[in-house]
This record gives structure tokens, sequence and C-alpha cells, in this order.
């Protein structure tokens, strides 16, 4: 593990999924972590747990879609801890419509949070990183902002952030500040463990299963840490080779199994 000790962490819809396996990733890392969510409850929950363990962690309620919301946060983390050092930005819905049948206020709702969130964040964010000589910015993005998503919502506002994460890296580097971003394939988690389309999708993944939360954080503990010192722009899939190849093996499987 990643050492992260006087570092501090703001994650984005963290009290649970992935993002509370990365809270309690970067906090077993050392690094001070603010647990932000809408959930204000559930990431008291996992703060309070964290710090019965030891670990400095603390819970701010914030909608990433509201500015405001994202002043107060940082002013909050500020006040407790006196900086920030990296910033994930895990928060992200998903609507399940196709181009058609998608309503308007979801897809607006939809790119509010998965992408308007993290532009309001790392505008917030980066300016503090700067004062305390530079930091990490790490954006969940996904699978789906890599192939023709079938949820249009989701994929194009996954798209989206998956670019505007090489503006930012630019925007940002003569601040020190570097902006990456990882693609979870399907993770399995509580939220979705047993649902029909898991074991379908690691059928087919290369790599023949689904993955975890740990090896999602593993990927962000690496990117946050100073041996990532000269990585910024870049995506990072944590898919067991999804995006590299998962057709073309399957119509190779196919093939072999006719010749």
């Amino acid at each position: 593990m990643k050492d992260l000790s006087g570092k501090v962490t703001i994650i984005t819809g963290a009290s649970g999924g992935i993002g509370q396996i990365i809270a309690e990733k970067f906090a077993q890392a050392g690094s001070a972590v603010a647990i932000c969510d809408v959930a204000f409850e559930k990431a008291s929950a996992l703060a309070d747990s964290l710090s019965s363990a030891g670990h400095n962690a603390f819970a701010i309620e914030l909608d990433v879609a509201s500015e405001e919301s994202w002043q107060l946060a940082c002013a909050e983390v500020v006040r407790r801890v006196g900086r920030v050092d990296v910033l994930v930005n895990n928060a992200g819905i998903n609507d399940r419509g196709t181009m058609m049948s998608t309503d308007l206020e979801k897809w607006d709702r939809t790119f509010s949070v998965n992408l308007k969130g993290a532009f309001i964040g790392m505008r917030a964010v980066a300016p503090i990183m700067r004062e305390g000589g530079g930091g990490s910015i790490i954006n969940t993005c996904s699978l789906a902002s890599h192939h023709g998503e079938a949820f249009a919502a989701y994929g194009a506002s996954k798209w989206a952030l998956r670019g505007l994460t090489k503006i930012a890296a630019m925007d940002f580097v003569d601040w020190n500040i570097r902006v990456n971003s990882v693609s979870p394939g399907v993770i399995e988690t509580e939220l979705n463990s047993g649902q029909p389309y898991i074991q379908p999708m690691a059928s087919l993944t290369p790599m023949g299963r689904n993955g975890r939360g740990e090896e999602v954080a593993a990927c962000m503990l690496f990117l946050a840490s100073d041996d990532a010192s000269f990585i910024t722009g870049h995506d990072m899939p944590v898919d067991g080779g999804f995006t590299a190849g998962a057709a073309a093996k399957y119509v190779g499987k196919l093939i072999a199994q006719n010749a």
C-alpha cells in the first residue's frame, strides 16, 4: 500500500460502494480523509468507524452539483486540516435511458452530478492545492467512456469527464497539479451484487471475472502518491482487459471453437 502520510484527501460519493472502499484504503494509507456525500448520515457512520480504528476521517455534507456547497466543504476541510493534497471526484449517478427513452430532466441531472460536479470540484480545490505546492486530482470515469454505451446520459457524461480530465491536466500543470482518471469496469460491490448483468459481464471480460473495489482504490492510491509524479492527463482502465479487446477475444473463441 502506498504511504499517504501527511496528505489530505477529499473523496466525493464516499459513503458507500466503491467510494467507501476508496475512503477506507486512503485512510489506511495514512491520509486524512474528508468523506463527502449528500448521504450525510452514512458518511458520518463511515467517518466514525474509521476514526474508531485510529484514522483521521471526518464527514462533510456535499451536493457536488452546487458551487456554494463545494465552497463550504472546502472551507471546512481547510479549517480542520489546513490543506488539500488529493481530490477524488467519485460521485456519480446512472440513468438507464437510451437515446430515445431518456427523459431530458434525467439527462440534465446525470450531467449535473457526473460532469458539472467534477468541474466545480476541480475549480474549487485547485487554488487550495496550488497554495500547498500542488496535488493530485483523480476523476472516476467508467468503462462506458470507451465505447458506445447503451445508456445515453451516463455514457455521454463519462466520455465528457474523460475529456475534461485532459483539459484540466493541461490547465493545472503549471500549478503542479496532476489530473488523471480511472475507468472501472464492472466492479462487484454490495450495491450491485446479484444484478442480472454481473455474470454476463464477467464472462465477457478477458480476465474472466469482475473487479473488486480494492483494485480501483489501489490504482487511485498510486495516482495520488508521489510515485505517479510524472503522470498527468491519462485515463487508467481497471477493467480486466475489457477495453483492450473483449470483443476480439470473444470472436476469437468462437472462431477457434468452429475451426
